[in-house]
C-alpha cells in the first residue's frame, strides 16, 4: 500500500477540519450559491479545485518554497487576489435586482448557460490560484504525509485526490447555504440586501486573503 492507514485517516481529518474553515473559497462557495445556485457553485467549485490540483502540483515542484522565500512574488500574488475578489464584491453589491423571486428560483434550478458555466468555471479558478498562502501552506503540509521511501508520485496523487473531495464537498455544502438564504429573501428591498451581503462576502474572502502572511 502506497500510504499507510493512519497515515491517510490523519490527512482526511485533518483536511476535513481545514476545509470547513470560512476562507476565501468557502464565502465564494457561499455567494455562488446565493446568486447562481447550485449548478453555477458547482462549476465555481470545479474551478477551485482545478486550481487546487495544479498548485499541489507546483507545490510538489517546489514553487510553493519558492514564493516562501521572496516576499515580492508573495505579495504580488497576495494583492492582485485581493484585487479580483474585490472586483468581484464590488460587481455583486451593484447588480440589478431581480423583479420576481420565481424568477430566481427558475434561474437557480436552470442552471447557468455554457458561457455562465465557463464564467464560473474560471472564476473559480482565479480565486483559488490568486491565493499565495494556498501554494505555501501545501509546500509545507503534503510533505508531513509522505513517506520518502516509497514513489512520491502515487503518494500525492491519492493525497491530492482525497483532499479534492473533501474541498468539493464542503464548497457545495456552503452553497446550498447560500442557495436557501437567497430563497427565503424575496421582494426588491429583500433581493438588495442579498445582493449587499453577497458583495460583502466576497469583499470578506478578499479582506481574509489580504490578512495572509508568509
Amino acid at each position: 500500500m502506497m500510504i499507510s492507514t493512519q497515515t491517510l485517516v490523519i490527512f482526511l481529518t485533518t483536511c476535513f477540519f481545514l476545509s470547513a474553515t470560512p476562507g476565501p473559497n468557502m464565502l465564494s462557495a457561499l455567494s455562488m450559491g446565493m446568486r447562481h445556485g447550485l449548478a453555477g457553485a458547482a462549476w465555481g467549485g470545479i474551478g477551485m479545485c482545478l486550481s487546487l490540483g495544479l498548485l499541489a502540483g507546483l507545490s510538489a515542484l517546489g514553487v510553493g518554497v519558492l514564493l516562501k522565500t521572496s516576499p515580492l512574488a508573495f505579495t504580488l500574488f497576495k494583492w492582485v487576489g485581493v484585487a479580483y475578489l474585490t472586483w468581484l464584491g464590488i460587481q455583486a453589491w451593484r447588480a440589478p435586482i431581480r423583479d420576481e423571486a420565481a424568477d430566481m428560483d427558475a434561474a437557480m434550478k436552470a442552471g447557468p448557460d455554457r458561457r455562465g458555466q465557463l464564467g464560473l468555471l474560471g472564476q473559480g479558478l482565479l480565486i483559488t490560484l490568486s491565493n499565495p498562502k494556498a501554494l505555501v501552506f501545501m509546500a509545507a503540509f503534503f510533505p508531513q504525509f509522505i513517506d520518502p521511501e516509497r514513489p512520491m508520485a502515487p503518494q500525492l496523487t491519492i493525497l491530492v485526490v482525497t483532499m479534492l473531495i473533501i474541498e468539493f464537498g464542503w464548497i457545495m455544502t456552503y452553497a446550498v447555504g447560500g442557495k436557501g438564504l437567497a430563497l427565503r429573501l424575496t421582494g426588491p428591498v429583500a433581493q438588495r440586501w442579498l445582493n449587499r451581503m453577497t458583495g460583502a462576502l466576497l469583499i470578506g474572502a478578499g479582506l481574509l486573503l489580504a490578512m495572509a502572511s508568509l
